[in-house]
């Protein structure tokens, strides 16, 4: 077999794999577990709302990205997890800054388009979560926590 085509057909197995193949629990760092876990937390939180859940963890093709997607009664509602053990170094949401909120927009302008851009209501929710040792998680939503990010426009 040629070299270069048995490497491209390792690179790109390898691919695959890395995309679709969930980590392993001991190959992920702590925050990267706190995270997870604060989502997991943050949509039972939201399903206790009555928020609907329609999917976790969305990457779009441009780079976009949302934690959570779900329907609050007939808004579709994008949604950041911040997860912290303490807010000594403030709130979760500070966390939201320009960048992160136009990477959410890009995802929630993906996701749109997904539907053939339907004339629907949508917002960007955060919800902060706080696993302190010892302690029951709290929790706190900030509905509208920002708008569509410019320059995108809907």
């Amino acid at each position: 077999m040629n070299s270069a085509l048995a490497r491209s057909i390792a690179d790109l197995s390898n691919q695959w794999r890395n995309r679709f193949l969930p980590w392993g629990k001991s190959s992920k760092s702590g925050h990267l577990r706190r995270g997870v876990h604060g989502e997991k937390l943050a949509c039972r939180f939201l399903k206790r709302k009555g928020y609907k859940i329609l999917f976790r963890n969305f990457r779009g093709r441009s780079g976009g990205e949302i934690d959570v997607v779900c329907r609050d009664n007939d808004t579709l509602v994008f949604i950041e997890v911040k997860t912290r053990t303490r807010e000594d170094f403030g709130r979760p949401f500070a966390a939201v800054d320009r960048d992160k909120r136009k990477r959410i927009s890009r995802g929630a302008l993906a996701w749109l388009r997904m539907l053939d851009n339907p004339d629907i209501l949508f917002r960007f929710d955060v919800v902060e979560v706080i696993v302190a040792d010892n302690a029951k998680p709290r929790f706190e939503l900030i509905e509208n926590a920002f708008p569509l990010s410019k320059p995108y426009l809907y």
